[in-house]
């Protein structure tokens, strides 16, 4: 069939055609949201859950819809190693002076940018990746005395008066939470937490891997009764179905329902390899329907394509000695696995790994699902390290 045509869309992040199977999560976010602009309370959602499950995907997509109702909304992605200060300045901005262009709190909102700048110019003493070079006027006895803690609660609040007095919101929107520092990550709750005493009308969202329930809760205790931590996982059947046959069908292409059976079944639901099956399956058949025959055709691309890209991308980042866990962890299937077994494959004593082990952990390569156990972030992992990586000859350790 025409690949000019084919409707769907593997990427990072990138919408599918067809959001399956994620309403009630929706739904509940909206709630939290407007109930947060009336002044009333509500917890924080964080959609957590491994890669490929379209975490990216309904953090833009709730941030989308509080966008359209009149949300002044910030959306960032934590970067490994960046900065939350660098991360904030500029979109903050952005969203001051869009709501500024309302002229309702005008001289709430001049407050709010002047603190901006303060906690912009603060914040460089302890940031040195913070080049902003401000033209605006600064206000540092707002937020700008360089604390974070201090500074970011104080910044949220003037922003979030400006807000109130606009007759709006003020939402943030924070991706790859997990890769923010643990004092970025303790400032933040914390902000927040006095932001739901006060009951300003700014909201948060988030998304991120596993760890960060565990992490949140180490970094402030009350983190848990701050948040509502929504697991992402993979699609059932139903919505897996409707991900792959709702794009397909205003094209008149249909599958025949062994076929959706097989994708479901290889890509075990998840979101990201339901587009990356659909888009090869397209691509293979001359004609609807799409059958099993196309399926395992298809199959070949779409590993290779995932090998190439999805994999090959988070592999290559890692040192030697974090390949080798990961490919010992791999030798014993898709997890999880007890950390004595891993070192066990590799020969070595739990100890000596345990550092590879944290580093593999702060990367967002692995997770600990249970005390003592260790899995994988990203979904079929085990087998494309298997297909990369050389096995071990017998009675040798990788």
């Amino acid at each position: 069939m025409d690949p000019r045509t084919n409707p769907y869309s593997p990427g990072a992040g990138t919408p599918p055609p067809e959001l399956a199977g994620r309403d009630r999560l929706l739904e509940d976010a909206s709630i939290a949201l407007d109930r947060i602009r009336g002044g009333l309370s509500a917890k924080c959602m964080v959609a957590v859950g491994l890669r490929g499950v379209g975490k990216t995907v309904l953090l833009n997509r709730i941030a989308l819809d509080a966008d359209s109702r009149g949300f002044a909304t910030v959306v960032v992605e934590a970067p490994e190693g960046g900065s939350l200060p660098a991360l904030l300045t500029a979109p903050l901005h952005a969203a001051l002076v869009k709501m500024s262009r309302r002229a309702a709190a005008g001289d709430l909102i001049k407050r709010a940018l002047r603190a901006l700048g303060g906690f912009a110019s603060g914040m460089q003493v302890k940031y040195q990746d913070l080049e902003f070079g401000l033209a605006w006027d600064a206000e540092p006895g707002v937020a700008g005395s360089g604390n974070l803690e201090h500074d970011l609660w104080n910044l949220l609040r003037v922003s979030g008066e400006a807000a109130r007095g606009n007759k709006t919101a003020l939402g943030l929107f924070v991706d790859e939470l997990q890769y923010l520092d643990r004092a970025e990550f303790g400032a933040l709750i914390t902000a927040f937490h006095r932001i739901a005493q006060t009951q300003l009308p700014v909201a948060l969202a988030g998304a991120g891997l596993p760890q960060i329930v565990a992490r949140a809760g180490e970094v402030r205790s009350y983190a848990e009764r701050l948040f509502s931590f929504a697991d992402v996982g993979p699609l059932g059947p139903e919505p897996a179905a409707l991900a792959l046959e709702a794009p397909a069908r205003p094209r008149g292409v249909l599958y025949e329902r062994a076929a959706v059976g097989e994708i479901v079944r290889r890509t075990h639901g998840y979101p990201y390899f339901l587009q990356e099956w659909g888009k090869h399956c397209w691509d293979v058949a001359e004609s609807s329907p799409i059958t099993v025959a196309h399926v395992n055709a298809a199959t070949r691309g779409a590993v290779a394509d995932l090998d190439a890209t999805f994999f090959r991308v988070r592999f290559e980042r890692l040192a030697p000695a974090q390949k080798r866990y990961l490919r010992a962890m791999a030798e014993l299937g898709p997890g999880p696995h007890r950390s004595g077994e891993v070192a066990g494959v590799l020969g070595k004593k739990v100890a000596s790994v345990a550092p590879t082990r944290a580093q593999l952990i702060e990367k967002g390569m692995i997770y600990g699902p249970g005390h003592g156990n260790t899995a994988f972030t990203v979904p079929l992992f085990d087998q494309y390290l298997r297909r990369t990586m050389p096995r071990a000859a017998d009675g040798e350790t990788l």
